[in-house]
């Protein structure tokens, strides 16, 4: 029997009943081999020679295919159609050789198949090749850029920019594009403008509105209403006038479908339409490809395959009538910079098998194959074709012109089942085109029914979402479809940017990253330099260019870019900072023309500076004499006493003292009294997260200070029932069972009956020392046991045995699968198990190794901070996870 490896325990489910009892097919689980996470595993100073260590968690992995070829002559390896699959299996190769398990009589095998059907399975097997080597010499390329810039570069940030976590080659792009963004925003200056529209009646009684469109004999363009004076001027010249059609244009229109997916336009559609997050999007498209149902999910094509269209339009007539198929098959050719089109398109396996027709599926994988299939078949569907009626609308004296736009499905081919959706529809067009219109003819009297003025602003550029980042990155040629989803992970996960209502906004931190890395190394993070190295790297993947010569010119540059940086002192560095982000840390106001000038002791100058313990912050140049420090993020309330040193004022209590609201450390407080000698800590009691500090008043302010709160005498044993905020927020105490509330607003508000509810839930739950019970069971680990989804009090894990990893925010707890499960739970095993292995050594040589400790405290720490995130490119491939 040949063995047949594949990465994942699901792909080799699948394949399995393909292949039959001739086989024997074994998972990988993803990449066997890594370049060590620690300085030193690329060496720029002996032609970038890379040290591989095959990881604690593939050695069994790896054992057992050697194990298996001992009884088979033939390997066989069957990973993804791409570099990463390539490098796999190269990888695979390389193990495996190292450990003797191929022989020189062992017949070595490569097969590739875009979709796991018996097909394209078989075809495979009867056409198998060498591993590409120029695929792998990419890959080597790219891992080893991505290694030497995130170990390299991330500790300059650590010396002079404390707090900054990392650095990577694509992942800062991205993050400069937010950051950017961001500053766009806090530019924009909103300009006011002025429209007219009246509601106007044919002689049939049936109304339609039309918009001005020209007055006084001259076309208006946006701005000419610039304010009311002018639109109350315009609307009496209309109210004075009697109107009537001049002209009624129909013109026909057609609309043509969207091309198939391919990775970068799924993940903007299944954002766009579920709100469904890079990763999870990719995670959910795996399962439907290791499953059959789709063609392979990483691919930047959206050709279709000839017998796949055909099978399309077969379906489309059968369906849906010979009316809605085109004459000919259409064709689409990609539009993206660096495009490579190395795999067809994201399509269904088989086109037939419309949603309903398969079996059970979770919820999200249905939803992403039913988008998938519909997206497939619409793009060889026929044109929806449209009529679009202009009716001009005048006075005899031409002073006033209106108009009126609608359009009219008159066939609606595609649109039947597929429209795509749009990311940022521009608030201040006039988007009247869908409006359906009434019957009219020119020279029809249009009586007016009233006019309207109607104010509005320009609006600033829209913040990014995941969908419109990656579109953008696409457009610049940043990246590759296998990187978006790990680079908009990564820097969501480094707290660089947050997601609050979809749209990513750059954290204080992630600002201070980016302007460091603008001073000082602008090439790295300029848009067509990274484009062109992604050209570059293309070469590499067609033989035109030598991946360590690549790496030779990269290294000559960045190293003396490096070296630029060795004599900075942090001081200069945060003056540099506070120039470049000037207009947002200290923007100037009418009512505040010196916003550096410290609020506090009125003649020191405000700058950014660093704590001891990491992090940043604004603070005075007359420390220690004057301490006035705030956040970066300044006045985020809206009102900047509560950042300086004495508050924001409450007011005062019943005994005249005063009631103050703060900014610390870690939030908004509220404060009785002051520091002084005799009252070193005045009472405080923080503004719980989720309570609005703007209807914090002196009255909730004291409410909030008098905590904790009695509610009452518990019914069943006459115990203190109390509410109160802690350090993980607001909770209800009945004894030793601590039950948290969700609302913040119960701390002042819960009731007895609600108080008892919360208690017994929290009892029932074995108060937090039984053993929790899990949400649901996934299934059983590879080595055995059982895998659960739990709740727990810093959200969702997976529990196996005694190991538990918590859920990333990009996976959904009931949608989170097995096979992730599985991968988490592994990377997070082996970290526990790998100190007790080394204790017995140190203890033998603990003096000789006590000064060897202290030399390198660094370099381990970068390894075990910035690891997973600097090796970016292609590093959180889903597929990697399929374990």
């Amino acid at each position: 029997m040949a063995v047949v490896v594949v990465e994942s325990p699901a792909k080799a489910k699948t394949i399995n009943k393909y292949l039959g009892s001739d086989y024997t097919v074994l998972a990988s689980y993803g990449h066997v081999r890594d370049l060590p996470p620690k300085d030193g595993s690329v060496d720029p100073e002996h032609d970038f020679e890379m040290k591989w260590e095959v990881a604690s968690e593939s050695q069994k992995h790896v054992r057992a295919i050697a194990e298996a070829l001992k009884d088979d002559g033939k390997l066989i390896l069957a990973t993804d159609p791409d570099r990463e699959g390539e490098a796999i299996s190269w990888h695979l190769l390389e193990a495996l050789t190292k450990r003797r398990a191929i022989k020189k009589d062992t017949e070595v095998a490569r097969v590739v198949f875009n979709a796991i059907t018996k097909s394209a399975v078989t075809t495979a097997m009867e056409n198998p090749r060498d591993v590409d080597m120029e695929l792998v010499h990419a890959y080597l390329a790219r891992r080893a850029l991505d290694y030497l810039v995130g170990f390299k570069l991330s500790p300059v940030l650590w010396r002079k920019l404390p707090g900054a976590k990392s650095a990577g080659r694509v992942q800062s792009v991205s993050l400069r594009l937010i950051v950017e963004r961001e500053m766009e925003i806090e530019a924009f200056k909103a300009r006011e403008y002025w429209t007219v529209k009246a509601l106007l009646e044919t002689p049939r009684g049936e109304t339609f509105e039309a918009r001005l469109t020209t007055l006084d004999g001259k076309k208006l363009d946006k701005f000419d209403l610039a304010d009311e004076a002018a639109a109350k001027d315009a609307v009496a010249k209309i109210s004075a006038r009697d109107l009537s059609v001049a002209s009624v244009e129909a013109k026909p229109a057609t609309r043509n479908p969207a091309a198939p997916f391919m990775t970068s336009t799924l993940q903007q559609e299944a954002s766009r339409k579920f709100g469904m997050g890079a990763r999870q999007t990719m995670s959910t498209a795996q399962r439907l490809y290791e499953a059959g149902f789709i063609t392979y999910m990483r691919t930047d094509g959206i050709d279709m395959a000839p017998e796949a269209v055909m099978a399309a339009r077969d379906a489309i007539k059968a369906r849906y009538g010979e009316n809605y198929l085109p004459k000919s098959p259409r064709m689409y050719k990609n539009k993206a910079k660096n495009a490579q089109e190395a795999h067809e398109c994201i399509r269904p396996t088989d086109m037939n098998r419309a949603p309903g027709d398969i079996g059970r599926l979770e919820p999200d994988q249905y939803k992403l194959y039913e988008l998938i299939w519909k997206r497939s078949i619409a793009s060889q569907m026929e044109a929806a074709r449209f009529e679009r009626t202009t009716v001009e609308i005048g006075a005899s004296d031409k002073v006033v012109g209106l108009r009126a736009t609608g359009q009219v499905v008159t066939f609606d081919g595609f649109l039947k089942v597929y429209f795509e959706g749009r990311d940022d529809v521009d608030l201040d067009a006039d988007n009247d085109d869908d409006r359906r219109l009434p019957q009219i003819a020119q020279g029809d009297r249009t009586p007016q029914k009233s006019v309207t003025p109607e104010q509005h602003f320009t609006q600033p550029p829209p913040r990014y979402t995941e969908a419109t980042l990656v579109k953008r990155m696409e457009e610049l040629g940043i990246g590759r479809p296998s990187t978006y989803a790990s680079i908009v992970s990564t820097i969501q996960e480094r707290a660089y940017v947050r997601k609050e209502k979809n749209r990513l906004y750059p954290e204080d931190k992630g600002r201070l990253v980016t302007a460091f890395l603008e001073n000082y190394f602008g090439r790295y993070l300029d848009y067509n330099f990274t484009a062109n190295l992604e050209e570059d790297l293309d070469r590499v993947t067609t033989g035109d260019e030598d991946y360590k010569h690549l790496l030779s010119n990269f290294w000559t540059d960045f190293s003396k870019a490096l070296g630029a940086t060795e004599g900075l002192r942090i001081t200069e560095v945060l003056e540099k900072i506070n120039e470049v982000l000037e207009p947002h840390l200290f923007p100037a106001t009418p009512e505040d023309p010196e916003p550096r000038r410290c609020k506090s002791c009125g003649d020191g100058r405000l700058s950014l500076r660093t704590a001891r313990s990491g992090g940043a912050f604004i603070g005075c140049s007359n420390y220690p004499e004057c301490r006035y420090t705030r956040p970066l993020s300044g006045d985020t309330d809206g009102d900047a006493d509560i950042g300086g040193p004495d508050g924001k004022l409450l007011g005062y209590n019943d005994d005249g003292e005063k009631v103050t609201m703060r900014r610390g450390p870690y939030g908004l407080y509220v404060q009785l009294g002051e520091v002084t000698e005799e009252n070193k800590k005045p009472k405080r009691s923080s503004i719980p997260k989720g309570m609005d500090p703007d209807v914090v008043d002196l009255k909730r302010a004291l409410e909030l200070l008098s905590l904790p709160r009695l509610v009452g005498m518990h019914p069943e044993d006459g115990e203190k029932v109390e509410t109160a905020i802690g350090r993980f927020g607001p909770y209800v105490k009945h004894g030793k069972t601590y039950a948290s509330l969700k609302d913040p607003e119960e701390v002042l508000t819960l009731g007895m009956n609600r108080a008892v509810e919360l208690i017994a839930q929290k009892n029932a739950r074995g108060g937090g020392r039984a053993a929790a019970k899990p949400i649901r069971e996934l299934g059983e680990h590879p080595d055995g046991g059982v895998i659960g989804v739990y709740e727990g009090r810093y959200g969702p894990y997976v529990k196996w045995e005694k190991t538990n990893a918590t859920l990333p925010e990009s996976i959904d707890k009931d949608a989170v699968t097995l096979e992730e499960a599985v991968e988490l739970i592994n990377a997070k095993k082996p970290k526990k198990k790998a100190p007790a292995k080394k204790k017995p050594a140190a203890k033998k040589t603990a003096a000789k190794k006590t000064a060897t400790k202290k030399k390198a405290p660094a370099k381990k720490s970068a390894a075990k901070d910035d690891g997973p995130e600097l090796i970016e490119d292609d590093k959180d491939d889903p597929k990697a996870a399929a374990g």
